[in-house]
């Protein structure tokens, strides 16, 4: 759907982009990500052609943008970072202006208004002046004129910038149900919403491509080292030297010790009597009768009261001499970070260790690299640019075009562009 190839854009002492390669299949939500300055602008600004690039190729659904710009622009739907509305313009009057600037035919714009309007949830403010919407609305009926000439790819630019919770959870379902229909390219700086939307996630550093690939196996593959995160029941001591002694371990990090469980234990009979919970403890104290009296008149509703007598300790108390009762401690809960030796899974090594001892694993999961993490480790270090490489999740690197990442040359930074954006209506695309 989206071919980006050898695509550059430079300026004299200033960074742009370099080298930029990568591809959208339909059907995907991509999340563009980079810290600021790194190229992000303005590279959605060469795919949506805003600004031509210094060198290389970009194809929307096969069309060159160079050399059939129009017809390419017509496949693009676009929502810059703050939307394209004339305040004093009403929601229809702006929607129908916006048709006859993507050159949609009369007898279709009534159609295509509606159906926008109604995907959108702008049912009920058609004749409301844009400059007394919330900003919710505004980002609505941004989304509202990119979608409305049905293009294939909608380039979205910080969509759910400045809105509240509630606001930014009702776009995001939107653009979850434009995902369906439409191929998405999402910018945004808010990580956990790449997590919930996207299904592929590109990282831009220093005007290059660094990283490319599905979120959910990024943290996996950017691992150094298997790591297993595990709660078990036993003595911290035992558990940690337990561990240390397997071949594939190299550390074990005590995390956290829940307090002790403690419990009455009858020490002449061998019976152990778990204490009680709170909730029990509530419940028993709603129905207790108020004297032994009444507890054997209860009892005896059920014809157990005999045995009923000897389990509560209400028959002859001369009968059963008080045993020995004494208060014993559960062991607690210990939390483990377990670091193996190298990448090999050890999960199945520490499970049998732990079940040698007869320590009970109460739970276990694999740790990986958050996105956040790994966004950090990309752009975080690294402050002169040496050394970028590309990280790609695909098994053939030239499929995706990222091969001709490694060498890349680094340019000097720059907060911004020259070229500012033009043609506040859109007007630009059609």
């Amino acid at each position: 759907m989206l071919e980006v190839r050898g695509v550059s854009k430079m300026y004299e002492n200033q960074r742009g982009v370099r080298h930029m390669d990568f591809f959208m299949d339909r059907g995907e939500i991509v999340g563009f990500l980079g810290p600021n300055g790194a190229g992000k602008t303005t590279t959605m600004r060469m795919i949506t052609g805003y600004l031509n690039p210094t060198k290389g190729q970009i194809r929307i659904d096969g069309l060159s943008m160079e050399e059939h710009p129009k017809k390419a622009r017509r496949k693009i739907g676009y929502l810059p970072e703050t939307p394209p509305l004339y305040p004093e313009m009403s929601v229809m009057a702006y929607l129908k202006f916006i048709a006859d600037l993507r050159d949609i035919p009369v007898r279709e714009q009534k159609k295509r208004i509606s159906e926008a309007v109604g995907k959108l949830g702008l049912d009920g403010r058609e004749k409301q002046i844009i400059r007394s919407l919330s900003k919710g609305y505004r980002q609505r009926l941004g989304l509202a004129q990119a979608i409305l000439h049905q293009p294939d790819l909608l380039v979205l630019d910080e969509p759910t910038s400045g809105l509240d919770p509630k606001q930014i959870i009702e776009i995001r379902e939107l653009i979850k149900e434009l995902g369906e229909n439409h191929t998405v390219l999402l910018s945004t700086h808010i990580l956990p919403e790449v997590n919930t939307l996207c299904n592929r996630v590109l990282i831009i550093n220093k005007g290059e491509i660094v990283l490319d690939g599905n979120p959910e196996e990024l943290g996996s593959r950017m691992n150094q080292q298997f790591q297993v995160a595990l709660e078990v029941r036993g003595e911290p001591e035992l558990i940690v030297s337990g561990l240390e002694a397997l071949p594939g371990v190299e550390t074990v990090k005590l995390l956290g010790v829940s307090a002790a469980v403690a419990r009455a234990e009858d020490t002449t009979a061998g019976i152990t009597v778990v204490q009680p919970a709170a909730g029990d403890v509530f419940m028993a104290e709603a129905i207790k009768p108020e004297s032994d009296e009444g507890m054997k008149k209860a009892l005896s509703i059920s014809g157990e009261t005999e045995a009923a007598e000897k389990e509560h300790g209400l028959a002859d108390p001369a009968g059963v001499p008080d045993q020995g009762i004494a208060a014993a401690a559960e062991p607690p809960a210990v939390k483990l970070l377990v670091s193996a030796r190298g990448k090999e899974d050890i999960r199945e090594e520490v499970f049998f260790r732990l079940a040698e001892l007869r320590l009970p694993i109460l739970e276990m999961k694999k740790e990986n690299l958050s996105l956040e993490d790994i966004f950090l480790q990309l752009t975080g270090n690294d402050p002169d640019g040496a050394g970028v490489s590309i990280i790609t999740t695909e098994p053939d690197v030239s499929a995706t075009g990222n091969g001709k990442g490694k060498g890349l040359e680094t340019v000097p930074e720059s907060g911004h562009t020259p070229e500012t954006q033009t043609g506040k209506d859109g007007g630009n695309h059609a």
